[in-house]
């Protein structure tokens, strides 16, 4: 019989203020890259609660999602065929606390265009961080009511 397979589940924050999206800057096994404030979804956290806190966690801003963008599935080629679900939601910031230390790793929060994001591309953590703000930038969003939570997630 083989091992039971598990997808890593992560969420993350798609956020768009004049024209520049939030991203964080992190230190990574594979180097310094960029990617959309993301993380882990944590045993009995919804996955609403999960993205406010990862992107408190990553920024210091707090985030208050409104629609969901998408769900993506993504392979690592680079980790051992790692699968990452990402679930990926738009929303607003509101607010900012300058003092609040940023998770380990993160080197900083940046506000980036579209074109300096695809400039960095090579320093991109996974090809997610493009898709996303390209199915932000098509209008892509979807209601959260689709997402169903049932237990022990708030």
């Amino acid at each position: 019989m083989s091992a039971i397979w598990k997808p890593h589940v992560v969420v993350a924050a798609v956020i768009e203020q004049n024209g520049r999206f939030l991203l964080v800057e992190e230190s990574t096994e594979d180097g310094l890259r960029f990617n959309q404030p993301a993380g882990h979804l944590e045993h009995g956290e919804s996955l609403l609660d999960a993205v406010r806190r990862e992107t408190f966690e990553e920024t210091a801003h707090h985030f208050e999602p409104t629609a969901l963008l998408g769900v993506y599935r993504w392979t690592s080629p680079a980790h051992a065929g790692r699968t990452y679900l990402r679930f990926a939601f738009t929303g607003v910031v509101t607010g900012y606390d300058p003092t609040a230390p940023l998770d380990d790793g993160i080197l900083r929060a940046a506000w980036l265009t579209p074109g300096e994001i695809a400039a960095v591309r090579a320093r991109h953590r996974s090809p997610l961080l493009q898709r996303c703000v390209d199915d932000y930038q098509a209008g892509r969003r979807f209601p959260l009511d689709l997402l169903a939570e049932f237990g022990d997630a708030s």
